[in-house]
């Protein structure tokens, strides 16, 4: 068992095929699922590849704890913006990463961690995305995409280190 991954805790598995992320107590019963969007470019551990890392990883640091819904961030950092439709039509070409951030760090040397296939180096994220955009298909750029309000309470019940499962059935 990977640092982190203790018998007891909570965990989140994501399914690429379905896009959806299930968050299950420690006992592997399903306490919410929700939608998702993982890359548009399919599944991938390779830093530049813009797929979606699949294996065992953990949630490595939680950031935005308290910030309002559609709190921009960049680098991590929130910017100071509030995203609304206007702030997007200014700025077409962004990525945007909004509300909460639960950063993941891959559990397995060689596949997901360390070297060129490190999902922590890579900012491989839990995220949220503007209410417009379309889950439960693939279209991010790696990291996994979810509703503003879904992300808080995913976020308000997973403590660091938390296993997260990425796999593509």
């Amino acid at each position: 068992m990977s640092r982190g991954m203790s018998p007891g805790m909570s965990s989140i598995h994501i399914s690429i095929a379905q896009q959806t992320l299930q968050q299950r107590d420690a006992h592997g019963q399903l306490l919410r699922e929700y939608p998702v969007s993982t890359a548009a470019k399919g599944v991938g551990e390779q830093s530049g590849s813009f797929c979606t890392p699949r294996g065992a990883h953990i949630v490595r640091a939680k950031i935005g704890a308290h910030q309002p819904l559609n709190t921009v961030f960049v680098g991590r950092r929130p910017t100071g913006e509030i995203w609304t439709p206007a702030l997007a039509a200014a700025h077409p070409a962004r990525d945007w990463i909004l509300t909460r951030i639960l950063w993941l760090s891959g559990c397995e040397p060689g596949f997901n961690r360390l070297g060129s296939c490190d999902t922590m180096r890579r900012y491989i994220y839990i995220h949220g995305t503007p209410d417009t955009t379309t889950l439960a298909q693939p279209g991010s750029i790696g990291c996994i995409r979810m509703r503003n309000t879904d992300l808080v309470a995913l976020f308000d019940t997973t403590p660091a280190y938390t296993p997260v499962f990425i796999i593509s059935t």
